[in-house]
């Protein structure tokens, strides 16, 4: 049985909770590489949105799923600004139109870890993640 004041239990599986905490996550990285790749370096705007849905699924099984349990919030944070700027790097050194700079991925970066941060708390207090048990 699942005692409901043990904290530790985290809900597995995807809930409307999980759902919307994604499709929060997917339009707050949209937002960030369209001000980042689409504004600034005036890219495509299919190649920002497959950047924000790579980004997306990246930070949610590498920060999320992995990191925030294990190392809190400010070392999920970094990764997942470190990570998504990494997404779209990768992304633009194997494609021919789309294209970034240091200045547009620092943005993405910053932006991204802006909104993390606040984005982690919401996940850990809805119990979405939470630290590992020790099975």
């Amino acid at each position: 049985m699942k005692n409901n004041n043990d904290k530790t239990n985290v809900r597995r599986g995807f809930s409307m909770k999980t759902t919307i905490a994604l499709i929060f996550k997917f339009l707050a990285t949209y937002i960030a590489s369209w001000i980042a790749f689409r504004y600034m370096d005036a890219n495509p705007l299919s190649w920002t949105i497959l950047v924000a849905v790579i980004g997306t699924i990246g930070n949610w099984f590498i920060g999320d799923l992995k990191i925030l349990p294990t190392y809190g919030n400010i070392i999920a944070t970094i990764g997942d600004g470190v990570f998504g700027a990494l997404f779209a790097f990768i992304i633009a050194a194997f494609t021919i139109n789309f294209n970034v700079s240091l200045i547009s991925l620092t943005v993405f970066a910053l932006i991204i870890m802006a909104v993390e941060v606040f984005f982690h708390m919401y996940l850990c207090r809805e119990e979405i993640v939470g630290p590992r048990s020790k099975e």
